[in-house]
Parts: C-alpha cells; structure tokens; sequence
C-alpha cells in the first residue's frame, strides 16, 4: 500500500504521526481476517493518478463502495464491466442534462482523474458488504491534511462538495482564493434536493477558463467489455 513519491513529499510530516501508524496496524489487523476494499494496491489510486502539482479540482467522496470488484480508489468511480451503482448513475443524467455527455457503458471515471481531478474519498477503505465500518480510525485525519495541502497550492482550486458530508470541509478551504462549487449530494436519497439541476460539469470548466487552465472533457469512453 504505497503512497505514491511525489504525494510521500508533500505529506511527509503527516505519515510520521501516530495516529497513521496505528491505522496502517489497524488495517492490517483487518486484512488478516476481512475482505478490506478496495484491493490493497488501489487504496492510494486517486493519489497515483492525480499528483499534487497538477490538482485543479477536487472531487470529495464519503466511504468507498462496499460490494465486491466495485471500488479502485476513485470516489464514484467503478471498475470496467460492474455496473454504475445508483450515485454514479444520477452524475452521469446530470452530465447529459449539463453538457450532452453521452452515457458510457461503463463507469471508469480514470480519465477524470488523469486530467487533474483529483477524486478522493475521505476514508480511503471498508470491510466488505459494511458501509461505514473504517470510519473514525484515522483516515478522515489522512485526508483533511490532503483537503489542507491542497488548499495551500498558489493556484486556484475548484473545491466540489456533493452532500453535507463534504461540506463540513468547507471551513479547511480558502474560500477567497479557491472556487466552490457545492449541491445535494446524488445519491438517490438526496439527488432531486438540489443535485439534479445544479449544472456542476459546466460550472467547474467555466471557472477552469476564467483561471486560464484546460477545461475537462467529461465524455468517459465506452469500454469492450
């Protein structure tokens, strides 16, 4: 479970703390006798695909998924060939509604990540089939220092905050220097509270323009499967 070198830098100071040793002790405690997700070597994926220098906007998930082959490190994002679970299935109508994606037959997010959308959960694994069930072991620590780090770079970040989960993190961003884009989240529950309607897609490559960076292209391309 390797974080990647140019993220070890930024974070050294973080991975020397006890509380990061008691959860590594504590995860392998958990492998040796859980199904953990996701797969050990994913864990850190939103990490190795989005490195810190290229970070524009950051994606905030919750909990990975917990049924298996579906999580792989990226908040929303499912492996080829499983099927987008309910949430992935409400962002993918709001992206045709937003700017006429058209929807894959997968949801593989990769290619988000690769142009600097870095998708982090705030807890980075779960038992199998038990939502919820690493919370509070020092995770959410891990990864409000990430939020903190990137909200330290001198170029502007589009914060985006689905759901009042996500935006309890409000009070680490610099809201005068970064960008905000928050809503319901698009879980089914909460998606037509404000979610479905509120055009994130096209707003965060409206404020990627006006900083003078390469806006995303959304389209996730079909996959043989």
């Amino acid at each position: 479970m390797q974080i990647p070198t140019f993220w070890q830098t930024i974070l050294a100071e973080e991975l020397t703390k006890p509380y990061f040793q008691q959860l590594q002790n504590f995860l392998q405690q958990e492998r040796e006798s859980q199904t953990i997700f996701p797969p050990e070597e994913d864990v850190f994926s939103a990490l190795k695909l989005t490195p810190y220098e290229q970070v524009n906007v950051f994606l905030l998930g919750q909990d990975p998924y917990h049924d298996d082959n579906q999580a792989h490190g990226l908040c929303f994002s499912v492996k080829p060939g499983i099927k987008p679970p309910p949430s992935l299935a409400n962002i993918y109508k709001e992206l045709q509604e937003d700017v006429g994606f058209k929807i894959p037959n997968n949801g593989y997010l990769v290619p988000w990540a690769k142009q600097g959308i870095l998708m982090l959960n705030a807890v980075l694994t779960v038992r199998a089939h038990t939502p919820n069930s690493h919370k509070n072991k020092g995770w959410e620590k891990f990864t409000d220092a990430i939020i903190t780090k990137v909200n330290q770079k001198q170029n502007p970040v589009i914060f985006v905050l689905w759901g009042t989960y996500a935006q309890k993190k409000i009070k680490l961003i610099d809201t005068e220097k970064h960008t905000i884009i928050q809503s319901a989240h698009p879980s089914p529950l909460s998606a037509r509270r404000g979610f479905f309607g509120s055009k994130p897609f096209s707003s965060i490559n409206s404020a990627l323009r006006s900083f003078g960076k390469p806006e995303i292209d959304w389209q996730i391309p079909d996959i043989a499967i």
